[in-house]
């Protein structure tokens, strides 16, 4: 017999009221809490589908949209996913992770818009310096990065994912320059180029008294503590993980549809909630992807898990290079000449890998709506539409 299935929001609504007593989380994260807590049900209002086969009909409650919520990602997902079909070029493609020291990482939770803008900006900056190298490639390369903040157990681990070109743009703009098959750019360059101009980032926005340094890291405001801080990074080797090349465009799209608009953790991780804590699984890769559970406190879970909500409005997919937005569709368009592949082609592959080519139809989970009894597609019709109810509290 399956287990039932258990989700975020039955941690928040069970255990959310007891965490914002204990705990008084910021507005950013009280927000986080509550539209999570409300999704899906009639506080945010639904509507009556009707199948036009079958007549089967289905409540749909509304969802809260919110980017951090497990069950809502489905659908922006698929609008971008299908956005990044029209920007595959035929060439191979790399797998780079830029992951910030752990000394770092109470310095980045007290400065999370400013360090994480920092994280994109230098590892951006360190792809491209590396690859416009005469000494390695030469050229101008594409890529996007994505912001992770966690580890499969719930803890900081802040670190960008990045999927860049096998190649790029001669100086000239007259030619491709391919890298070495299998290998994209030195990682041991990338690494210490990526720490000293983090670091001297970092002195920078510490001499403009950007900083905002309380508690334990009050100790560092002045300059012979934060120097002295600094020190030690400035000595150890960064970690820069540049991962086997994908085998094509079909193995660029297959990893985004599991890295893209992902959250914390996944509703299917977790395995039980009782009255004081949730249970869930969670994979140890420092011991070979060993599957373990985790048992933790129900707000320590909560906790964890709003470590990793962004500041409002920041973004966390960028795009660089070739595929910076103010100049994308031209130098895509000059890419494909120089390769002689048209977008058309690569058009087939969303079959394949049942991306919706009309995402905008889609539901929150990604799919297109159909009939749960006949399975009709695109046969649920809505037939009336209900207000949110009112005065609906959280626990």
């Amino acid at each position: 017999m399956p287990r039932p299935i258990l989700e975020v929001a039955d941690v928040f609504r069970r255990h959310g009221g007891r965490y914002r007593h204990t705990h008084n989380p910021p507005l950013h994260q009280r927000r986080v809490l509550r539209a999570i807590e409300q999704c899906r049900t009639a506080a945010l209002g639904g509507h009556v589908e009707r199948c036009t086969k079958c007549s089967h009909t289905r409540i749909a409650y509304n969802s809260c949209r919110n980017r951090h919520c497990p069950k809502c990602q489905g659908a922006e997902r698929a609008q971008w996913l299908h956005d990044r079909l029209e920007e595959l070029l035929p060439v191979e493609y790399f797998h780079l992770v830029f992951t910030l020291p752990s000394q770092l990482h109470a310095l980045a939770l007290q400065n999370q818009r400013l360090v994480y803008g920092l994280l994109f900006r230098i590892s951006a900056l360190t792809l491209l310096t590396i690859a416009a190298d005469p000494k390695h490639l030469g050229a101008g390369i594409g890529f996007f990065s994505i912001l992770h903040t966690w580890g499969q157990n719930l803890l900081f681990h802040p670190h960008v994912h990045c999927v860049a070109t096998g190649g790029g743009l001669s100086p000239d703009h007259e030619r491709w320059v391919s890298t070495k098959p299998g290998f994209f750019l030195p990682v041991r360059v990338l690494s210490a180029l990526f720490r000293r101009l983090f670091l001297d980032a970092l002195q920078e926005t510490f001499e403009k008294r950007q900083l905002v340094l309380r508690a334990d890291l009050a100790v560092l405001d002045n300059p012979a503590a934060f120097a002295a801080f600094l020190a030690p990074l400035r000595q150890m080797a960064w970690v820069v993980y540049s991962k086997p090349p994908f085998g094509g465009p079909a193995q660029v799209l297959a990893y985004l549809a599991r890295y893209t608009h992902r959250v914390a953790i996944a509703n299917e991780r977790i395995l039980d909630i009782d009255d004081a804590s949730v249970t869930f699984q969670w994979k140890d890769y420092r011991h070979h992807d060993r599957s373990r559970r985790m048992k933790l406190d129900a707000c320590q879970f909560i906790h964890r898990f709003l470590l990793h909500v962004v500041p409002r409005g920041f973004q966390r997919i960028r795009h660089y290079g070739l595929l910076a937005n103010c100049h994308r569709l031209d130098k895509l368009a000059l890419c494909r000449r120089i390769l002689a592949q048209p977008v058309a082609e690569l058009l087939p592959l969303a079959a394949a890998l049942a991306i919706p080519l009309e995402p905008a139809a889609a539901e929150p989970s990604g799919r297109l709506p159909h009939c749960p009894v006949c399975g009709a597609r695109n046969a649920m019709v809505r037939v009336e539409v209900f207000a949110p109810v009112t005065g609906w509290n959280s626990s």
